[in-house]
């Protein structure tokens, strides 16, 4: 931990911490910041926190972890594929791709098996047009070459694809269907964790009941907008958090291998026959396993 007394540099917090340690550029800066391992005056800020003299900022730089990214014999649920895109059923407990915390046994690695991917994500994502949480699971489309991938970003970006969920929330929702439209940035009471906040970015998602139970409700979510962990995030916010979600789920709950949430349908554009495409996966065999006991344990009274 080094900590530096500011005398001479003023402006945004990211911007000084790379003036003030050239070692450290301003896009890890920002990074270290979100993370919480930069603070000033004992304090976690915002990347954009004006700094003054005389705010103390406390650096925190961990070294990196260092990835080796190789090609791993993992068995694949593929969908779909074809010389431009695979759209793959991603199970529950595996991350998409590489990161400090996880450095190989990721999707990413199983699909660099199977075939070449596209460059545009950088040496960690190739391949990767969008992702989806480790303890979520269901479908994802991939690029197999750069020109699909900018085309079916282009997509994701002017909100045209089909990103549908099936969710198993707490409690009852009494509406049939509804928007939650509430942006949403990382908190700023718990770095590790997005929430509804009034400086976030946008973020839309809607929902409609699919079955209710006694103590909880089956909902389908249709992403409008892709925020890092927006369904989860919005559910809580509308007080109905996902079943099993360890971030922002209550500690009584029914017991899986996390939230119970499931990317079930997806559609795009194709990006060179234009032909649009949608695709299903079925609920995996512990969620169903527990729907049908709530069925058993929990009707609702006529």
């Amino acid at each position: 931990m080094k900590t530096i007394e500011v005398s001479t540099h003023t402006g945004r917090l990211d911007k000084v911490v790379s003036e003030i340690e050239p070692t450290i550029s301003r896009s890890r800066a920002k990074k270290l910041i979100d993370d919480g391992d930069i603070t000033v005056n004992g304090e976690v800020k915002k990347p954009k926190y004006p700094v003054e003299i005389g705010d103390k900022i406390s650096i925190s730089n961990p070294e990196p972890q260092a990835i080796n990214l190789e090609p791993e014999n993992i068995p694949l649920d593929i969908v779909y594929e074809d010389d431009d895109v695979i759209v793959v059923n991603k199970p529950q407990g595996m991350v998409v791709h590489p990161s400090a915390g996880h450095p190989n046994h990721t999707l990413v690695n199983a699909l660099l098996f199977h075939s070449p991917l596209s460059t545009i994500n950088g040496e960690y994502r190739p391949g990767i047009v969008h992702r989806i949480d480790k303890d979520t699971s269901g479908l994802l489309m991939v690029a197999k070459n750069d020109a699909a991938h900018k085309f079916l970003s282009a997509q994701l970006k002017k909100q045209k694809n089909l990103r549908r969920y099936v969710a198993l929330v707490h409690g009852r929702i009494t509406e049939n269907s509804g928007v939650v439209n509430a942006p949403i940035g990382r908190s700023l009471n718990d770095r590790k964790k997005q929430a509804v906040i009034i400086d976030g970015r946008p973020a839309v998602t809607h929902f409609e009941v699919l079955e209710r139970f006694q103590q909880y409700t089956l909902v389908s979510c249709r992403l409008e907008t892709g925020r890092t962990h927006q369904i989860r995030v919005h559910m809580k916010y509308i007080e109905h958090p996902i079943v099993g979600d360890p971030l922002y789920g209550p500690r009584k709950t029914i017991k899986g291998n996390g939230q119970f949430l499931h990317a079930q349908e997806l559609g795009f554009e194709h990006p060179t026959t234009h032909e649009l495409m949608t695709f299903s996966a079925p609920i995996p065999p512990i969620f169903e396993k527990v729907l049908t006991n709530l069925r058993l344990t929990q009707p609702l009274k006529s």
